[in-house]
């Protein structure tokens, strides 16, 4: 197991990625020190409606440990379980070798189990956020089927994807909830952009869910809740 500030405006989200990566890297590795920076979301907005209407959810928060994230959570009545994958991930432990062709070979069932081991629970909602960008080819298709796996009928998924591969908005970033409809962005250890998602990609890595629900940002974010 592992309050609201004013929303910010994307220039400055661009501005400050601009200005302080460099400077807060070290700081902000673990994800929750340094500047935040607020951004609207969609998608944030809806499932919190649900977690207001429904105490006793199980959540997974993807991400490192973030005490906002924990309090908001446990305050609801919810529990809360902290599934750090892009970190965990990169650790060093996973990459047991090269093929032929000079790529990484990695212990895809070791990683899940060291990441995402439920131990037999079962869960209603995941905080994927932006994981599924920043994680290693290899783990992307089991990560979404073990999560399947793990949720409850009805469990929903809230995750981001950057809609383009260049840019600081590729920053990799932890985010804390609020109780508004935003989000607060805080850079955290600075992982490379893997890959970026097309609406089509999206929907075939999830076509075993029964639920799809995308909504439109005005930064290079896009956000989409997934029903199991």
């Amino acid at each position: 197991m592992r309050p609201a500030r004013p929303q910010g405006d994307t220039r400055v989200l661009r501005s400050w990625f601009d200005k302080k990566h460099e400077s807060n890297q070290s700081a902000s590795a673990q994800g929750h020190s340094g500047p935040r920076v607020g951004r609207h979301s969609g998608g944030w907005a809806t499932v919190r409606k649900r977690l207001q209407a429904e105490p006793g959810l199980r959540v997974i928060d993807a991400g490192s440990t973030s005490p906002t994230n924990i309090n908001y959570l446990t305050n609801l009545g919810h529990s809360v379980f902290l599934a750090d994958m892009v970190t965990e991930a990169y650790d060093g432990k996973w990459q047991i070798g090269k093929d032929e062709d000079d790529k990484p070979i990695w212990n895809v069932e070791g990683y899940l189990d060291q990441a995402l081991n439920f131990a037999g629970r079962t869960f209603d909602m995941v905080l994927l956020w932006t994981t599924l960008d920043y994680l290693p080819e290899a783990f992307v298709t089991p990560v979404v089927h073990r999560l399947h796996a793990a949720m409850n009928p009805g469990g929903q998924v809230l995750a981001f994807f950057h809609t383009r591969a260049q840019g600081h908005e590729t920053a990799h970033c932890r985010f804390h909830v609020m109780d508004a409809d935003s989000v607060e962005m805080q850079l955290a250890e600075p992982f490379p952009l893997q890959r970026v998602f097309t609406n089509r990609s999206i929907q075939t890595l999830f076509a075993d869910w029964s639920g799809f629900k995308q909504f439109l940002a005005k930064d290079s974010v896009s956000e989409v809740i997934i029903t199991r």
